[in-house]
Order: structure tokens, then C-alpha cells, then sequence
């Protein structure tokens, strides 16, 4: 059943066409993902597909009587409400019911109203959505229902809109950025909750595992025209790929043609035939086709930091409390040349207080940080960049610096580091107060870059950037030879960059866990370790259980078949993904690749939970 119809649509900002004539429709049941960079037209065909904003030209056609949510970045709620009053403010009939009976429950005496009240609890079978409503409410951490909207931080405003719309019901939900704001524990609850309830999705999001959990269809907004791929976000890169090896040959293809072309023209008389005009035309497109450039801006910095000593950080049993709220009890821990760590934990569990400390804009109460003589902290706050009127793009970098040393000699000025980064030269002299969310993230990035830190401190560095610039981001931190230490609930990212974690558990309990955030996921999902102080947490070397009873000899078999199997699956990928990076595939060959290649994906994953699984069973 189809719900919308985005019909030829346009949006432009003066000379600039950020899109013409797209067109796609949203059908029952599907959950979209839609992504594209910064700046491109993603939060403009947003707005027009939901309603808030009027394309230039086209329509957009509901179906009648659709109930349609929108969850915005920056959510509109009447501050003067409490959080419950904002709640049963909807016009959801459901909710009006169970706030009649829990009002008769506070007025036992009007047995008569208690007597309605239940009634129609029964009526409307809302017991079993009373129960769903305060488990969202408890899953998002908005359990004080008398507290005003208006005391609400950024955050607990997001997941009381959020909160709102899911109790609402809707047919169709629209949601820009719904992971910003929230922990890891709410994340991978939404994602359960999403994956498994009847929602139809259009979602813009940068949380690549969430697209690749929940959506099973990526629309893809690139240069002006859009990309439509049936999967979830690792089919998706697949198919992406052979797209661009595909549009390189044909790229190539032209080129030859235009060659030829072009040869034919030089020798053309004057006076041309109608048969000769025709060809001229077609010479002018395949002249547009040949001239066609991929502009992806792939970066990769090697950035020459400065010296690291033999000490670079040490903190000596540092606590800190606020408002006696303890956060930190007496930690330590001494830094290494290298070392990548990431810090995951509930809300308000001390890490931004733990990176301030580091750097020393908040005191501990009690104990030392000790920083070497040679280290040069970069950091990135969740404040951002702080804009002046008229101010332009180059010269917020400029004031931190011009140029920054790369190996072998080299340097890269600050315009060359601002392209790098996606901002063109064009948009490098915009006014600053012109850009979009995450382009002022980007560039605030580039301002910590090029002073050329040797002790990079990240906090929440991938909300509001596009996937695009996540893997610009990626990339650079892979190379990045000095110390890395961040905070993030980007699971994706943190997978990739990190390979060592804090985890704050809250009451000044740190855990100190040698593996990513998926190893760690699969550790605390095998085995219930007992928490203490640091010291006493350090998982065991391989953080495997200490599980005596060994496998089977069926399991043992299993445990052997599966890392054969998995050696075989590992081959058969690279063997198709060689096939594509070939440019040799075409038509219904790319697409009966990339199924293929899909599943074998899916076959290694399941094979290596299982693998990891058997591990648990096995004896150190």
C-alpha cells in the first residue's frame, strides 16, 4: 500500500540547485534510510517530504487519512508542560483513557468515576498499552513525570519528543538524528523496538549499525539525483560500489566516443546537414559524460605531530563528586605511546567530566594528573565552534593556524585541509553562520587538526556528520600516530577506531575491557562478570570466562568445521569484491554479485557468533 508519492520535486537557494525532479514513493512497511553529505539537500528533502517546508516545484501526495509523526533534530515543546502533561497533551484516545484512570485512582472516593474509568480501560484494551507506555518512558530515562519541560537539557527534550510520537502510534514516522542524545543502552533499545514493531520508517541517521538493523531500504541523495537500494546499509555499500565501478566504465566508454568525436568535428565543413546537427548534439552530451568526475574527496592525512616523551599522561587516583554524586573513586591509569581508547557508559555516568579533568578545565577533588612535558592535547567539546558575525570559513581555521606538517617534508595549508574535508573553494569563503549543523562540525574538526596535536580527545565527535565525513574521519584517525581518547555512542565508529574501552558503569565504578565495542558486547553477553573498582575488573588476556567444562566432541567438531568454513566464506568474498573493484561486471550480473555477496557476509557473521560462542565453552 503506498502511503507517499514525491513527485518531481526541486528545492534552490538563489543560483545554488540542491536537487530537480526527484521522485520516489514510501509504501506500508518499509523502513528507509535516507542518506547524502552535508550541505547537499538532506535536511531540505526532509522537510518537504514531511510537510514542513514547500519544494519549488513538484508535490508531494499523501494517502487519505494517514497518520504522519515527525521527529525534528531540535523538537518544539511547550515548556510551560510537565513531562506528563506534554505526554496526554497528544491525540492519542488511548492515552486520554489511561489518564482518566490513573486520576480516579488518586480520587478512590467517586467510585463512580474509578467505575467509568475502568470501563473504558477495558474498552479501549489499554492495560497492555499502559504498560508500554511506562516501559518507554523507563527506557528513556524520563521517569519524573512532575518535571517541567522547561528545566528538560537538550537531550531529555529529544527523547521526551521522542517518547511522544512513539506512544502516538503513527502510520508513518519520519525522524531526523533519532540516536543523537542518546546512551548506548537506548540506542540498541530503539533498535530492537524499531526492528521488530510496525512502523513504517523515513529516517535520516549517521548510526551506520542502526541503518544496517533496521532499514531494508537505502535511499541515497548524491550530486543532485537519487539513489535507491533495496537492503539494508551493507548491501547497500555493496551495491554502491558496483554503481561507481559501473559508472567508471561507462565514464571510460565516453571518453573513447568523445575522442572520436571530437576528431569527426575538427573535420566537418561549415555548412552542416540535419543528419550532422543531430550528431553535434550527441556529441555535446557524450562531451558531458566523458567529463563526468566522481568527487568523493577520500582523505588521507599523514599528519607529522609533534615528539611524544616517555611520559605522556598519568592520573593518579583522581575522584570526583558532584552535588554527592560520585563519579570517579580513586582511578588510575598511566597512558602508552599509541593507545586508542574509547569510553562508553550511560548519561551522566562522568565522561565528559573524566575528558575536562584531562585537560584540566575541572579540578578533581582528590588526587593528581600528571601530563608530559612534550604533549599537545586536541580537543573536541560538544559546545562546538563559537561563531562571529561575518566571519568566513577560512578564517576560522586560519586563526589556529595556517598550515600543518605532513611527513617527507611536506605541508598542507588551510585551504588545502578545508578541501580535504569537504569544503570546496567556494564554500570556503562563505559566512559561517551560512552553514548547516554538521558543517560547522566539520569544520570545528579542521580547527582541532591543524594545530597538530599529538593527544587527540574526542567528545561525541560523530553527531550531525554524514557518513561521508565519518569515513574522512575514520580514515584519518587509522593513520593518526599519537594518542587517541573518545567518547562516542556510535557503535560502527567506535568499532573501527578504538581497540581498548573505559566503560563507566556510574557510583565511581570504571571497567577497564582490552577489545572494541562489539567484543565487549559478546563478553558481557556471554558471561556476568561481578563489577568492582578498576583494579579488580580488568577482564582476563582474551577475556575469555573461566569455564572449565570444555565442548563436546559433537561441539568440538562444530568448533573445527566452523573455522574451515569461515576461512572458505573469507576467500569467496574477496573474490567477488576483486570482480568489482575490476569494473568488469555489468547489468544483471552487478546484482547477481552483490546477492551473493550479501550472503556470504550474513554466513560469516553467523558463523563467527557462533565461533565465539564455542570459544566461551572452551578451556584457557
Amino acid at each position: 500500500m503506498n502511503y507517499v508519492s514525491v513527485e518531481n520535486i526541486a528545492k534552490a537557494f538563489g543560483e545554488r540547485v540542491l536537487f530537480k525532479n526527484i521522485s520516489f514513493g514510501i509504501n506500508e512497511g518499509q523502513k528507509i534510510g535516507f542518506v547524502a553529505k552535508n550541505g547537499t539537500g538532506k535536511t531540505s528533502l526532509l522537510d518537504i517530504v514531511a510537510g514542513d517546508e514547500e519544494p519549488d516545484d513538484g508535490q508531494v501526495v499523501y494517502r487519505k487519512n494517514l497518520k504522519v509523526a515527525f521527529l525534528p533534530q531540535e523538537p518544539n515543546l511547550d515548556l510551560n508542560l510537565t513531562i506528563e502533561q506534554t505526554i496526554f497533551a497528544s491525540d492519542n484516545e488511548i492515552l486520554k483513557v489511561i489518564n482518566d484512570y490513573e486520576k480516579a485512582l488518586q480520587n478512590p472516593d467517586d467510585s463512580e468515576a474509578y467505575q467509568h474509568a475502568f470501563e473504558q480501560m477495558d474498552a479501549m484494551n489499554a492495560w497492555d498499552f499502559e504498560t508500554q507506555y511506562k516501559q518507554i518512558l523507563f527506557k528513556l530515562k524520563l521517569d519524573d513525570l512532575s518535571k517541567k519541560v522547561s528545566a528538560l537539557s537538550g537531550g531529555q527534550k529529544k527523547r521526551l519528543a521522542l517518547a511522544n510520537i512513539l506512544l502516538s502510534k503513527p502510520n508513518l514516522l519520519y525522524l531526523d538524528e533519532p540516536t543523537n542524545h542518546l546512551d548506548l543502552e537506548m540506542i540498541e533499545w530503539l533498535e530492537e523496538y524499531f526492528a521488530k514493531e510496525n512502523f513504517t520508517l523515513f529516517m535520516v541517521t549517521h548510526d551506520r549499525y542502526f541503518l544496517e538493523n533496521v532499514c531494508n531500504e537505502i535511499i541515497e541523495l548524491e550530486n543532485g539525483k537519487l539513489y535507491s537500494y533495496k537492503g539494508n546499509y551493507a548491501y547497500y555499500l555493496a551495491n554502491k560500489e558496483a554503481r561507481i565501478a559501473n559508472e567508471q566504465t561507462e565514464t571510460d566508454k565516453a571518453k573513447q566516443l568523445f575522442k572520436k568525436e571530437l576528431d569527426w568535428m575538427r573535420r566537418q565543413p561549415k555548412a552542416r546537414t540535419t543528419k550532422s546537427k543531430s550528431r553535434i548534439d550527441d556529441f555535446y552530451e557524450i562531451k558531458e559524460r566523458a567529463h563526468k568526475r566522481r568527487n568523493d574527496h577520500q582523505i588521507q592525512l599523514e599528519i607529522n605531530m609533534e615528539r611524544i616523551g616517555s611520559k605522556i599522561l598519568e592520573l593518579h587516583k583522581i575522584s570526583k563528586s558532584f552535588d554527592n554524586k560520585l563519579l570517579l573513586d580513586k582511578f588510575e591509569y598511566v597512558f602508552k605511546k599509541g593507545e586508542r581508547i574509547g569510553i562508553i557508559g550511560k548519561n551522566g555516568t562522568g565522561k565528559s567530566t573524566f575528558l575536562n579533568m584531562i585537560t584540566g578545565s575541572i579540578l578533581p577533588d582528590h588526587g593528581k594528573v600528571v601530563i608530559g612535558d612534550t604533549i599537545k592535547f586536541g580537543y573536541y567539546t560538544q559546545s562546538g565552534i563559537q561563531i562571529k558575525e561575518g566571519q568566513k570559513v577560512i578564517d576560522v581555521i586560519r586563526e589556529f593556524g595556517d598550515y600543518i606538517p605532513l611527513k617527507k617534508g611536506r605541508q598542507i595549508s588551510a585551504q588545502q585541509l578545508l578541501e580535504r574535508f569537504l569544503f570546496d573553494r567556494k564554500k570556503q569563503y562563505d559566512f559561517v553562520e551560512k552553514l548547516s549543523g554538521g558543517e560547522r562540525k566539520r569544520l570545528y574538526l579542521c580547527t582541532v587538526l591543524i594545530q597538530n596535536p599529538n593527544f587527540l580527545i574526542l567528545d561525541e565527535p560523530t553527531n550531525d556528520l554524514d557518513i561521508v565525513t565519518l569515513n574522512v574521519l575514520e580514515n584519518f584517525l587509522l593513520d593518526f600516530p599519537g594518542c587517541l581518547l573518545v567518547v562516542s555512542h556510535d557503535r560502527y565508529f567506535m568499532d573501527k577506531i578504538v581497540d581498548h574501552l573505559f566503560v563507566f558503569r556510574g557510583e565511581g565504578i570504571i571497567q577497564d575491557f582490552p577489545g572494541n565495542y562489539t567484543d565487549y558486547r559478546v563478553y558481557e553477553h556471554s558471561s556476568t562478570p561481578k563489577v568492582s573498582k578498576l583494579e579488580n575488573t580488568e577482564p582476563k588476556k582474551g577475556w575469555k570466562k573461566d569455564n572449565k567444562a570444555g565442548l563436546s566432541y559433537n561441539e568440538q567438531k562444530e568448533f573445527n568445521r566452523i573455522e574451515r568454513d569461515l576461512k572458505k566464506l573469507e576467500i569467496q568474498k574477496k573474490e567477488i569484491e576483486s570482480l568489482f573493484a575490476e569494473g568488469k561486471l555489468e547489468g544483471d550480473q552487478i546484482n547477481e554479485e552483490s546477492q551473493k555477496l550479501q550472503k556470504i557476509i550474513e554466513q560469516i557473521e553467523s558463523n563467527e557468533m557462533r565461533w565465539f560462542e564455542l570459544s566461551e565453552l572452551m578451556e584457557e
